[in-house]
């Protein structure tokens, strides 16, 4: 296994909102965490980075401590967001010029071929089978639900204006209701998770060719094409290639 992540302020934002943490636990298990965090002042910023170290620090001071099946890894993951959810609300609501923050929470937990999902919010999380790219995650968004609805096409919501409307984020109310699920990857596989300025920059089409021709210079790659496009927000991007060795890259 090996894993590659790089996180770029974009070309029109004045700082980076995006926070990720990616680590090889043991030989079996890989942790991946992003979020895409939102909210005037410093909001987003310290909203993105206190779920993903919360929900770190959950997932690696548990896991050892639990069955390693499906169900219970899944609990694992819902558990630990449902105490990043926590601290991020009660952050919110201990300071006024933090009260409209929340983020997006991707979570990916590699484990014996498995990939074990935490998804709410708009990032997303892609797996790349042969000559296949799958989304794996359903946007918590307004558009998705007019997609969902047949209102409109899915190429309509690429430029829908208001295509980056949350219906579900974390840290914006006491509880969640977060998509966990569990995939299979195999040997091959890569799965490539990412904030929406990557998505909102690049078609799926798009995010597989430069996946396909190069995946060790992907992260990197993908950042520069959507900073090409625009860069109009801030672009992360962690990719995940199943191979035997495990190693982590992370691209400055």
């Amino acid at each position: 296994m090996r894993v590659y992540a790089k996180t770029d302020i974009g070309k029109a934002r004045e700082m980076n909102q995006d926070f990720y943490y990616v680590s090889q636990v043991n030989e079996n298990m890989a942790l991946c965490i992003l979020a895409d965090g939102m909210g005037g002042y410093k909001g987003g910023e310290i909203a993105s980075s206190l779920a993903t170290n919360s929900s770190k620090e959950y997932i690696e001071e548990n896991f050892d401590k639990i069955e390693h099946s499906d169900e219970e890894i899944m609990n694992l993951i819902k558990s630990a967001m449902d105490y990043a959810n926590i601290a991020v609300y009660k952050k919110a609501k201990a300071n006024e010029e933090l009260e409209q923050m929340g983020t997006t929470l991707e979570i990916c937990i590699i484990y014996n071929n498995k990939a074990y999902i935490g998804h709410i919010g708009d990032s997303r999380i892609y797996r790349i089978r042969k000559n296949i790219i799958r989304r794996i995650t359903t946007d918590h968004s307004y558009v998705e639900k007019l997609v969902k609805d047949g209102t409109i096409t899915r190429e309509e919501a690429f430029y829908h204006p208001k295509k980056n409307m949350l219906m579900k984020a974390l840290g914006c109310n006491e509880s969640i209701e977060p998509d966990i699920l569990v995939k299979e990857f195999l040997e091959n596989d890569i799965m490539l998770m990412c904030s929406d300025g990557l998505t909102n920059m690049l078609t799926e089409e798009a995010i597989y060719d430069i996946v396909q021709e190069q995946p060790e210079t992907a992260c990197e790659n993908l950042v520069k094409r959507a900073n090409e496009n625009g860069g109009y927000d801030n672009i992360s991007v962690i990719l995940i290639k199943n191979h035997i060795s495990a190693k982590i890259k992370e691209v400055t």
